[in-house]
């Protein structure tokens, strides 16, 4: 019965979930449904995003090789400043009459068809259009219509709709050249081109004129004769008509777009009076070769004239960076030849609504996967630049235009609201963490829970003004919180009865349990670990026991305070120590754990912070033995067994039989070792390599590191503690044993003499009348090194 309403629950808990969606789910469905109406709407704005980036992808490609069919003679500034020199000697510069000043004679333009014609031009197409009769008489118009009708299959003259014609829907006949031109039979085109939301031009002339037809079919309708709309052609389309070139416009394609070859000056350029002047033209341009076969566009690039328009390739309106009419003319005349345009991949924009929507789903289920706000930014941004590499992989290999810039936009929206809620969410998460924390700041849990959070930190302040200045057991006032763990605090107090009121560490054991026997065993386990440290306190590098005492729930352990710094300070910087360093550090520490092994006890905890250089003569203190953590874990286990000793001890400093629950003696040397090789490493253990027999790969770190010492090291940290020395007592005879020459930069201070010279009473290696160390231990290639002389504090 109990399965069966459990499971139910559960199958309650999660409909309950999927009837009740997140705030992501809700924001996540929202904003898809606006994204797919603007889609399907075919928004102005998302169009205006879709056309930046398809220039920035244009920028992001650089210019291509344009077709070298297509020269433009461009009516330029340089062409422009030919009339000074006409001025200067008009005899010599007869031929520049017809450019003497703007608008030129429309004999210079017959002068130059004519030229170019027998040059062997396919076609010439003018991008200038000639709606009013010429200022300069008839005969400059009979001029120009004689020659245009000589070529007239070969030439394109240019028409043009006024802006507001376009916009108003009414008026529908373009503007024309005058009759006499027009008559001569000449090709016409449009030179219009559609302008953009994003304020350029990006698709072919011939859209312009589907444009013009879809705004117009309601007065089609009523009209009595409605343009022939077949008949009438972009510039582009009648260029290539007239040159007899075959070309498709794809007909009933909403949207193509000229496939720019790059910015000004891509296309080759001819100023227009090198064909006009003898001079140029028979001594500079090789006219049998150079214009045979070529479309030649004649227009106007020069700054005075202002044909400048904003395109790909043009990074702003102004005309220095924009493109000029006839350059633009150029790439969609070589767009149509060529059949590359560039066409949409969804040309529906219901399909693109529905791709939106669905990558949205997508992106949320990925999303919905990752807990922490910085998985989901980094899935956001690699989505959303796998899509934009896709786009433009799409656009440069194949010249299809995916709807990147929407899918994009949905991408981050959607990545950026999730982590935003997420963010919110979490910080409420944690303030109603905090407002419950705050009511229980007493309970130990709770302590442990805000010793390992950093952003409750400030919790404590309030349990500092609740503590500091109490006095525990009558005699110690509080002056600090040192630490807070899961049952105990620490914390540094005076001791209001001595002289001078010395500052001492005070350890509390907190009962938080009613049962009467767990009370009496933490009471028996009290007794017990208070007699251990007072005999443990007899040694000079352990802080000693200065009391202890109980009270009706709490067990109070009264230390020296031991003034100096952590070999975990030292070793903060991550600069590897010397091997004198580590020479140095067992000989000073090995004593230490070889008279507490000798009292039949573990340290199990000896790591860097649990490790003191005491001020004024530098010795190593061997701190915090776990005596109230044992005491607690064994109040947690009711039979008090002895796996109550798991979770002493420090990860990456305790060994496999200690993790285990069944520390040895070698446990505690393992972390001495291990302690040595962070120093000469530098890395913390947390860091290191093992190998597949889980030894520890250090060694190479090392440079000129000595043998013995390395296998000292490797022995004392081997996985298998029956491979690692017995004792403390058995690493210093290894280490009186190097067989080494150790260079002048390695020190070895006097009080690890003195620890090696104890620990081998029955042999005296040392120099005593000299201090010298003997010839096995230090030499140099002049002289022996005195460091008697030396005191602590110089030497550390």
């Amino acid at each position: 019965m109990l399965n069966s309403a459990t499971a139910t629950q559960s199958k309650t808990q999660k409909v309950k979930r999927w009837f009740s969606p997140s705030w992501q789910h809700l924001f996540t469905g929202g904003f898809l449904a606006f994204a797919a109406l603007l889609i399907t709407v075919d928004s102005p704005l998302l169009q205006r995003w879709e056309r930046q980036l398809q220039t920035f992808f244009f920028d992001l490609r650089g210019a291509r090789v344009a077709p070298d069919d297509i020269i433009i003679l461009t009516i330029d500034d340089e062409s422009m400043s030919q009339a000074e020199h006409y001025r200067s000697d008009p005899e010599k510069y007869e031929a520049l009459a017809p450019i003497e000043q703007w608008p030129w004679k429309r004999e210079a333009y017959a002068i130059v068809i004519d030229r170019l014609m027998q040059a062997g031009a396919k076609t010439v197409a003018l991008d200038v259009v000639f709606s009013t009769d010429s200022t300069y008489g008839p005969e400059d118009d009979q001029a120009f219509a004689s020659v245009l009708e000589k070529y007239s299959e070969q030439v394109v003259l240019a028409t043009k709709y006024e802006d507001g014609q376009l916009r108003q829907g009414l008026l529908l006949k373009p503007t024309l050249p005058i009759p006499q031109l027009h008559d001569t039979g000449v090709h016409l085109g449009i030179i219009n081109l559609p302008v953009e939301f994003n304020g350029r031009i990006h698709r072919q002339g011939h859209t312009y004129l589907q444009d013009l037809e879809r705004a117009n079919a309601d007065l089609d309708a009523l009209s009595q004769s409605p343009p022939d709309w077949d008949n009438i052609l972009s510039f582009a389309e009648a260029t290539l008509q007239a040159a007899q070139t075959p070309y498709s416009k794809n007909i009933g394609t909403d949207s193509t777009d000229i496939h720019f070859w790059g910015p000004t000056r891509t296309f080759q350029h001819i100023p227009f009076w090198y064909v006009l002047d003898p001079d140029p033209w028979y001594n500079h341009l090789d006219s049998g070769t150079v214009f045979k076969d070529k479309i030649i566009l004649i227009g106007a690039t020069a700054s005075e004239l202002q044909d400048f328009h904003a395109a790909p390739f043009s990074r702003t309106q102004l005309h220095q960076n924009a493109l000029a009419g006839v350059e633009i003319q150029a790439n969609d005349i070589a767009t149509l030849k060529t059949g590359n345009a560039l066409r949409p991949f969804i040309p529906s924009s219901m399909v693109r609504a529905a791709l939106v929507v669905v990558s949205g789903v997508a992106v949320t289920f990925v999303l919905s996967r990752c807990r922490r706000a910085l998985h989901r930014l980094g899935w956001t941004m690699g989505i959303s630049l796998g899509w934009l590499t896709a786009g433009y992989m799409g656009f440069i290999t194949l010249g299809v235009l995916l709807p990147t810039a929407s899918v994009t936009i949905v991408v981050v929206a959607i990545g950026s609201g999730h982590t935003l809620i997420g963010l919110v969410k979490e910080q409420m998460r944690k303030q109603r963490l905090r407002n419950t924390l705050a009511k229980f700041v007493t309970s130990p849990i709770v302590q442990e829970i805000i010793n390992q959070e950093e952003d409750f930190q400030d919790l404590l302040q309030a349990r500092q003004a609740q503590v500091v200045g109490s006095l525990l057991g009558g005699r110690y006032e509080v002056e600090k919180i040192l630490g807070t763990g899961g049952f105990s605090e620490t914390y540094t107090a005076k001791d209001t009865q001595r002289p001078g009121q010395p500052i001492c560490v005070v350890k509390q054991l907190k009962i938080i349990s009613d049962d009467p026997k767990s009370y009496e065993l933490a009471h028996r386990l009290f007794a017990s670990e208070a007699d251990t440290l007072e005999r443990l306190g007899h040694h000079p590098q352990i802080p000693r026991l200065l009391a202890h005492f109980e009270t009706s729930s709490s067990f109070y352990l009264v230390e020296e305070m031991v003034q100096g710094e952590t070999v975990k300070d030292e070793l903060g910087s991550r600069k590897p120590q010397s091997q004198a360093w580590a020479m140095n550090f067992l000989l000073d520490i090995l004593p230490v754990v070889e008279f507490v092994h000798s009292q039949g006890v573990i340290h199990r905890d000896i790591k860097p912070s649990n490790i003191i250089r005491r001020q004024g003569d530098g010795r190593l203190v061997l701190i915090d033995f776990g005596s109230v953590k044992q005491i607690s874990n064994r109040l947690q286990d009711t039979e008090a067994q002895v796996t109550s000793t798991i979770g002493i001890g420090t990860k990456g400093y305790m060994p496999s039989e200690q993790s285990a629950g069944l520390p040895r003696f070698s446990s505690d040397l393992y972390a001495i070792g291990v302690t040595v090789i962070q120093a000469l490493t530098g890395i913390s253990p947390y860091k290191m390599a093992y190998d597949d027999h889980g030894e520890l790969i250090w060694q190479y770190r090392v440079p000129d590191l000595k043998p013995a010492l390395a296998d000292i090291l490797n022995k004392m940290v081997r996985y298998d503690f029956s491979k690692r020395y017995d004792s403390a007592s058995a690493v210093l005879s290894a280490l009186k044993e190097i067989p080494i020459t150790l260079p002048d930069s390695m020190v070895v201070s006097q009080q690890a003499i003195k620890a090696l010279d104890q620990s081998n009473d029955d042999e005296d290696p040392w120099d005593e009348p000299t201090g010298y160390l003997p010839t096995n231990w230090m030499t140099t290639s002049t002289e022996k090194m005195n460091y008697m002389g030396k005191t602590d504090a110089e030497e550390a």
